[in-house]
């Protein structure tokens, strides 16, 4: 059974999705789930200069497995209607290997990543927080807008969210579309909660232009040599996704030297504290039992 885009947007909700990646985040932290680091290989074009890269990533969690291959090529930016990320995911059954289903993963990497930044911010905000700044105008800056609104409906008042991009005609027409005002990034970053979702390979967001007590999501940057936040950002308690992940593949966590206090998954889980002031960063880099997670509460939509 292959399942497209437009198949599995129906079965794809954020109100379920959220709590379902919450609960996978603890399990991953408990070691109930088997989920080595993503195999990735950069790709180099006719010319030899970096094109994209190609991943691919596996995960065995209760009653299923998945693997989904990734691709991730910027310069589909400037094509009309080729994505930057593709994806494909494949679900089997677990008892037999049986394969289950493929489906279109592009939808899915979007929702899942945007659930678990929602996740974070339930976990890691220390007060009810009323503004929220997001560096980026693609695809995930606006799922992330959609999915942190309904984790904090604060974010829906006129003037609560702020976007600021490299590509000012992009932010205004995604402010335009979501009900939010086009800022400069210094405005952007000074917000109770800053969300940033680049392509960028150096430092955009510098701590200096942070509130002492801020929530900062870096979703984006993903790579040992790319960053998207600079060392004074990183000088905030740090919360990974994965340390495994964080410390293989984060140029924020490894160029810095930054420290992890812990998974989310182990503060969701009871077995490290929150961080009960400051700034806060969570390190988001995406994980194969996200995806998995996403394939099953679809699968299990279409009533099976």
């Amino acid at each position: 059974m292959y399942l497209s885009e437009e198949q599995i947007r129906p079965h794809l909700q954020y109100e379920i999705l959220i709590p379902a990646i919450r609960k996978a985040l603890i399990d991953y932290s408990l070691g109930k789930v088997e989920q080595p680091l993503r195999q990735v290989i950069r790709v180099k074009d006719d010319a030899g200069e970096p094109a994209g890269w190609f991943a691919t990533m596996p995960a065995v969690s209760g009653e299923f497995m998945a693997v989904k291959t990734v691709t991730f090529f910027p310069g589909n930016a400037s094509i009309a209607g080729q994505p930057t990320h593709q994806a494909i995911i494949e679900l089997l059954d677990r008892a037999t290997g049986q394969p289950l289903a493929v489906m279109d993963g592009r939808l899915i990497t979007e929702m899942r990543t945007a659930a678990v930044s929602a996740v974070a911010l339930d976990a890691l905000a220390l007060r009810p927080v009323k503004t929220l700044g997001i560096l980026g105008s693609g695809v995930q800056a606006r799922s992330h807008i959609a999915a942190l609104r309904l984790v904090q409906l604060g974010f829906c008042a006129p003037g609560a969210v702020r976007i600021w991009s490299r590509n000012p005609a992009n932010a205004v027409q995604l402010a335009a579309s979501v009900g939010a005002a086009a800022v400069p990034i210094e405005d952007a970053a000074a917000c109770d909660v800053v969300v940033t979702v680049t392509s960028a390979t150096t430092p955009i967001l510098l701590g200096r232009w942070l509130m002492p007590d801020s929530l900062v999501i870096g979703v984006g940057a993903v790579g040992p040599r790319l960053r998207e936040l600079d060392d004074d950002v990183m000088r905030g308690c740090l919360v990974a996704e994965s340390r495994q992940g964080a410390e293989a593949e984060s140029g924020d966590v490894l160029l810095s030297g930054a420290q992890i206090h812990a998974e989310l998954g182990e503060i969701l889980a009871g077995k490290v504290a929150a961080p009960e002031n400051g700034r806060r960063v969570f390190k988001s880099l995406g994980m194969a039992i996200e995806d998995l997670t996403s394939a099953v509460a679809v699968w299990r939509s279409l009533g099976n």
